[in-house]
């Protein structure tokens, strides 16, 4: 079985944690007023995740993931991604939006020149220096 570190998808990350906390399905949905149906289809990823903040914390504090841990982070980014947004506090970083356009044209195979790595790396940088 995959480490929780190694999960691809939301669906993967959430059943998981699920499994490690020791519910079964029933179990979970029963304990925390979940439709099973929903949850297993979340889990297959047949069911997008909402992005909805109220309801991924409802979710994550059910899965017993520490608010502001690293888990509840990549829960939430997991989320967004099988929704294929951007999570809200990257939308509203002058930084990373700055670094967009270079990711973008390297995950389509474009090649980035010497100049644009630089800047690149520097962007990033700057971007954990705020944190």
């Amino acid at each position: 079985m995959k480490s929780q570190d190694t999960a691809q998808t939301f669906g993967e990350f959430f059943r998981l944690k699920r499994i490690t906390l020791g519910f079964t399905l029933r179990s979970f949905c029963e304990r925390y007023s979940y439709d099973p149906g929903n949850i297993s289809r979340l889990e297959r990823n047949i069911l997008p995740p909402s992005i909805d903040k109220q309801k991924l914390e409802g979710y994550a504090l059910a899965l017993k993931i520490p608010r502001d841990s690293e888990e509840w982070t990549i829960f939430f980014d997991l989320a967004h991604a099988a929704k294929g947004k951007l999570p809200e506090d990257l939308l509203k970083s002058p930084h990373i939006l700055s670094i967009l356009p270079a990711f973008y044209r390297t995950a389509r195979g474009e090649k980035l020149d010497k100049k644009k790595i630089i800047q690149l790396i520097k962007l990033l940088n700057d971007v954990g220096k705020k944190e």
